[in-house]
């Protein structure tokens, strides 16, 4: 039991609303992105179609970098980078570090996509930015995680809000704490039979009390991410290394030891990847050379957490000889608590540290904390049903962005799905979500927050169950492909979608208003 001061009690009431209030509708935005993007690999796995199980890492590549190696210029053998692309093809980027006139820091060189059987099917120039930036077959997973990260507002602006949207989290989810007198008891209460507003206020405080640990989690690694490289880093630099981020970068991330740029010819890549395989018990996820054919080459490979563990693997290898050097932490050259913190900060924002069942379980919890925003926002209206005309603009501004986000976001998958045969993919996902949401932002101009509700929702799940068909017509593998190369995943996203329609469509054509979901009494006063 938590026993405050009836006026420090009446603080905390009114900062936790006021908390929610002046920001909700957007940390609402930012924790139902984030709960999709959970799922953001598996999305691009259906989306796209990809059937392939074996990681690129799997299969030999030694041969096909030794040969993009002769057709690229040793000015870009500074660094080079080894991931996939698309349906575990293999990416490889070689490219040098440079300073442009704006003084921005950018690796620029040549980027190779080569395929299952070893043939380049695409060739670019430019930097990591283009490198690295959305593509035809991942622009829908793409597009979520963006959503989530910065809103797509541009940087560092939109990295700055999220972080004042985690900060926000952490008040809404302290002092909410605060104000349960009876906390154990909260968590357990659920009166059926009561009145209405008690009911959804129960709902509420028991969603939102089971979701407080996994709230303060989020919040905080949140606000990590989006302060770290925006106001981190450029204080630590301007502080340690007068300002040099390449400096503070290499002393970081990098691998120190004297230069030695004796021409060596690089160790065998295969042999590495098969070594840090057995060693981490995963496929890396990527794979960084440095100085590639000097004789102080270092190659580090990064993979997932253990099974047993939440931490990144991160393996370090000499580039010459390919003899394992040592684990080292993602952080700097020595094992660190700093360096552990930081390192687990992604698994556990993201929930990725223990496969398809922590990702389910921040996926749930992601929805309880949707459910209690909402509901949060609602009961605050509902309380102040005297002000009621001068408060309809939030409750229809409640309705069109609780309900219009998923509506647009179903809708740019649809679209995704549309264009990326056509290879318009990375424009229309972009577009068709920023129509959707014109739709429905206009719709709450003229229509009350009741109708916003149901047509919203209406539409969602139609679009939903439209999914998996519009997948198939536009040339997706259908489930017995799927399943018979061990994707299942195609034939699970299918599923998902069918029954979230279906459940959204039962609720919109049932004889009685049902109180369950993200469904509260609503604020009506011209009614």
């Amino acid at each position: 039991m938590i026993h405050l001061p009836k006026d420090e009690t009446k603080l905390m009431v009114a900062v936790h609303g006021w908390s929610g209030i002046v920001l909700g509708l957007l940390l609402y935005a930012v924790v139902l992105t984030g709960m999709v993007a959970v799922f953001a690999e598996e999305i691009g796995i259906w989306s796209a179609g990809h059937i392939e199980t074996r990681s690129a890492f799997e299969r030999p590549i030694d041969s096909a970098v030794r040969n993009l190696a002769r057709r690229t210029s040793e000015k870009y053998y500074e660094g080079v980078d080894l991931f996939e692309m698309g349906d575990h093809d293999l990416g490889v980027f070689f490219h040098r570090h440079e300073t442009e006139a704006s003084g921005d820091f950018v690796s620029r060189g040549i980027y190779y996509q080569v395929d299952k059987t070893g043939r380049v099917v695409e060739t670019q120039n430019g930097t990591s930015e283009d490198v690295f930036g959305p593509r035809n077959d991942d622009a829908l997973s793409r597009f979520l995680i963006d959503t989530h990260v910065q809103l797509h507002v541009p940087n560092p602006w939109g990295l700055l809000l999220t972080g004042i949207l985690g900060l926000a989290m952490l008040v809404a989810a302290i002092s909410g704490l605060l104000i349960h007198r009876h906390l154990f008891k909260d968590i357990f209460t659920l009166r059926r039979k009561a009145n209405p507003v008690l009911v959804d206020r129960d709902r509420h405080s028991v969603a939102g009390t089971w979701s407080l640990p996994f709230a303060f989690v989020l919040a905080f690694t949140g606000s990590f991410f989006s302060f770290f490289s925006t106001i981190g880093v450029p204080i630590v630099a301007m502080a340690a290394f007068g300002g040099d981020i390449p400096a503070l970068t290499e002393a970081v991330y990098g691998n120190p030891g004297k230069a030695n740029p004796r021409p060596v010819a690089i160790g065998n890549l295969d042999r590495i990847a098969a070594d840090s395989i057995r060693r981490a018990g995963d496929a890396p996820t990527f794979v960084a050379i440095e100085n590639f054919g000097r004789a102080d080459s270092k190659v580090t490979s990064y993979h997932p957490p253990k099974a047993s563990d939440i931490e990144p693997v991160t393996l370090l290898y000499d580039g010459a000889s390919a003899r394992f050097d040592r684990a080292k932490p993602a952080i700097g050259p020595r094992p660190s608590a700093g360096g552990t913190i930081a390192a687990i900060m992604a698994p556990l924002h993201f929930g990725n540290f223990a496969g398809i069942v922590s990702k389910a379980i921040w996926f749930a919890l992601g929805f309880a904390m949707c459910y209690v925003t909402l509901t949060g926002l609602r009961l605050w209206l509902v309380r102040r049903a005297d002000a009621a005309r001068s408060l309809e603009w939030l409750d229809r501004s409640v309705a069109v962005i609780g309900f219009g986000l998923p509506f647009a976001l179903v809708v740019a998958a649809a679209a995704f799905l549309i264009e990326m045969p056509k290879g318009g993919a990375v424009y229309w996902t972009t577009a068709s979500f920023l129509i959707a949401s014109a739709v429905a932002i206009v719709g709450g101009f003229f229509a009350r927050a009741r109708a916003i509700d149901r047509a919203l929702q209406l539409g969602t799940g139609l679009v939903m169950i439209a999914l998996p068909v519009l997948r198939l017509v536009t040339g997706g593998p259908s489930w017995t492909v799927a399943m018979s190369a061990g994707q299942p995943i195609i034939a699970a996203m299918d599923s998902a979608f069918v029954l979230a329609g279906g459940f959204m469509l039962w609720r919109h054509f049932g004889a009685k208003r049902r109180q369950s979901g993200l469904r509260v009494p609503v604020l009506h006063p011209a009614e």
